[in-house]
């Protein structure tokens, strides 16, 4: 099968809970959404340099091993060939210094997990996708 000339949009998700992780995948093959997953924030920065393209958007958790999500956030911004990607914090972190940080870090939105549903993570993954 021949490859195409249009690459198709992609998800990066940066998420270490496996649970979470399976919910995400369901809903995100349900809406026909590829995504790709890094479970440390190591594994995220290495899944972005070595990807043929840059995804369309990166979900960022912020409690991550090896290296946290304001420090991957730091990376992704720093980097010319990925700064342009939009960012959206997803983490159970609700403090308003949190918040206040991943903005100034460059995060497009700043979202606690609690307070969000998965539908309403898919609808605006499906908006920054249109874009």
């Amino acid at each position: 099968m021949a490859e195409r000339s249009t690459k198709k949009s992609w998800v990066l998700i940066v998420e270490d809970d496996v649970y979470i992780n399976k919910a995400y995948a369901a809903k995100f093959a349900h809406e026909s959404i590829d995504v790709k997953f890094a479970m440390d924030g190591e594994e995220a920065i290495k899944t972005l340099r070595s990807s043929d393209s840059m995804p369309a958007l990166v979900l960022l958790d912020l409690m991550l091993p090896k290296k946290n999500g304001f420090e991957v956030l730091k990376d992704i911004k720093s980097d010319p060939r990925s700064k342009s990607v939009s960012v959206i914090v997803l983490t159970n972190l609700g403090q308003e210094t949190d918040a206040k940080k991943g903005v100034e870090l460059g995060a497009a939105e700043y979202l606690v997990k609690a307070d969000t549903k998965i539908d309403e993570i898919v609808k605006k993954v499906k908006g920054y996708l249109e874009r």
